[in-house]
């Protein structure tokens, strides 16, 4: 899997965020999910397929 154009990317940062920095952001790029620590914006994204997310968010949102 060839990694995906960040050049592109439309970055967004969670509603729920509290606006401290300790956060991540995530970009729908190339039908896969980039996601990065908003702290270093130049540093390491990881990238996932949208079901891999999907999956994540919907971990998380049972743990509520």
């Amino acid at each position: 899997m060839t990694a995906p154009d960040l050049a592109r990317a439309r970055w967004h940062t969670s509603t729920r965020s509290s606006g401290n920095g300790n956060c991540v952001e995530v970009a729908g790029v190339d039908a896969r999910v980039a996601v990065r620590d908003s702290k270093d914006r130049g540093g390491p994204v990881l990238a996932f397929d949208r079901s891999a997310w999907h999956a994540f968010v919907a971990g998380i949102d049972a743990l509520r």
